[in-house]
């Protein structure tokens, strides 16, 4: 059957926005940028890690109607479209304060969990993201 997970998609409202924050901000490194015509297909990756790639999609066509998208970049807007990301940090104390000296703006300072250190941003944009530092195995 499958074999991996290749592909996560997030809601953006401005691809080049979408790569100043996700590339320039963060780190992460852009793996594909093309005109598809009906669409620009934008995926970035962890430095070192094109296995697994987010697109960064604009609400609209082929797949909604103009009304379905109008209604979705208002939920993206307030944080209530659904798109969350995980990503892991060897140090998540850290790199909040790397980012935090970048400006990124944070919903939860790091915090020890059962699970490893984690804390809680969102992008430009509205969407969840959440730093974890996983416990060692």
């Amino acid at each position: 059957m499958f074999t991996a997970i290749t592909h996560s998609q997030i809601f953006v409202l401005d691809q080049n926005e979408a790569v100043d924050f996700y590339v320039g901000t963060l780190g992460l490194e852009i793996h594909t940028d093309a005109d598809l015509g009906f669409m620009r297909w934008l995926t970035i990756n962890v430095p070192g890690r094109p296995d697994r790639q987010i697109l960064l999609s604009l609400p609209g066509g082929p797949s909604m109607s103009p009304e379905t998208a109008d209604q979705l970049r208002e939920l993206v807007t307030k944080g209530a479209a659904g798109g969350t990301l995980i990503l892991a940090t060897d140090d998540c104390r850290k790199t909040y304060e790397t980012l935090r000296s970048r400006g990124v703006e944070f919903t939860e300072e790091p915090t020890e969990r059962p699970y490893g250190i984690d804390c809680g941003f969102r992008d430009p944009f509205g969407n969840h993201i959440r730093m974890t530092q996983p416990l060692p195995a």
